[in-house]
């Protein structure tokens, strides 16, 4: 779990957002908070039910090809920098094996220290903060802010990525625990 200093902070959070829009300028808010809470709380849900995860992993594999995938095999998420989203180009190009990627996908995803939805919430307010005096122009930000406030009031934290952002990006990735995938990931995709 990530947890936030005061030196710096707004210049992290500012710093990550104009990144992220630069990146992914079709971003909303809701791509802004997915990927921050991504970064805090980890996968969206704990995986009891491996086959279904593997099947769901296998049907994504054959619905998707790497010409189709963004060029990036991972890439942090959030600020804290605790969980790194590893795209399915690196299965399709062969650096990584389907097992490898579901395997680091649900050893993070069953983390024994998962912070609550208040913490979470907590933290999602000191971000949207800072995000509120960049006055960045984004698309329906304060239907966003009102849409991610509502999710946690009802003690919920995950969204999906907003429509705009899965239309000109189509993401496909896996979100895999920082120290995970500098232990079983990292070294697969550099021995190519």
């Amino acid at each position: 779990m990530a947890t936030v200093g005061l030196m710096g902070w707004g210049q992290e959070v500012q710093t990550f957002v104009s990144g992220l829009l630069h990146t992914y300028p079709e971003a909303r808010l809701l791509d802004v908070y997915k990927s921050c809470f991504q970064d805090y709380m980890g996968a969206e849900h704990l995986v009891a039910d491996t086959a279904s995860a593997r099947g769901y992993l296998e049907q994504e594999l054959s619905s998707t090809s790497a010409e189709h995938l963004l060029p990036w095999l991972y890439e942090p998420c959030g600020t804290g920098g605790c969980y790194v989203r590893v795209s399915l180009r690196a299965v399709h190009e062969g650096l990584i094996s389907s097992d490898e990627l579901l395997n680091a996908f649900i050893a993070s995803a069953n983390s024994p220290c998962r912070p609550t939805v208040n913490q979470w919430a907590e933290q999602w307010h000191l971000i949207v903060d800072e995000i509120d005096g960049m006055r960045l122009d984004l698309k329906q930000y304060e239907q966003d802010k009102q849409l991610i406030d509502s999710v946690l009031n009802l003690g919920r934290y995950a969204l999906s990525h907003s429509p705009e952002y899965r239309e000109a990006y189509n993401p496909h990735y896996r979100i895999v625990r920082r120290d995970i995938f500098e232990q079983k990931i990292l070294p697969r995709l550099h021995q190519f």
